[in-house]
């Protein structure tokens, strides 16, 4: 099972003009994904720009179209994610708690976990192939 750590972004993380955080934080950020790297579990992970650097892609009836970046509701942004795969939810779980407080000790901040849905999860179809010989079956 595949599972994303999203880091949710807050208004310092918005604000930053170049990636920074105190030393003592990533030091705990790359300890923790060390740790997921020993255990077997970690598969990628990376901090996102902030979102004036972004662009959303809208679709509707007229088409498409391209809105630019900055993002007014910056509790629904996403600051940075890890992905791991582990044996089940509980497994998550336990990962997602000891998570280091990405905005620093004592600051409010928010992770959220969700698991990616894998294609065998899906009915058999010729597009499902195209995907699995395209490498996406885990």
């Amino acid at each position: 099972m595949r599972f994303m750590i999203i880091v949710k972004s807050c208004p310092a993380f918005e604000a930053e003009v170049s990636p920074a955080a105190p030393e003592e934080l990533l030091a705990e950020m790359a300890a923790y994904h060390e740790e997921l790297m020993r255990a077997g579990v970690l598969l990628d992970g990376s901090g996102l720009h902030p979102s004036r650097t972004g662009w959303r892609v809208h679709f509707g009836r007229e088409g498409k179209h391209i809105i630019d970046g900055p993002f007014a509701e910056v509790k629904e942004l996403i600051a940075g994610y890890t992905l791991i795969e582990v044996r089940n939810r509980e497994e998550a779980m336990e990962w997602s708690r000891r998570f280091p407080n990405p905005a620093g000790q004592g600051k409010e901040a928010v992770i959220e976990l969700r698991q990616l849905i894998e294609l065998d999860e899906f009915p058999p179809s010729q597009a499902l192939d195209k995907f699995k010989k395209m490498g996406f079956e885990q």
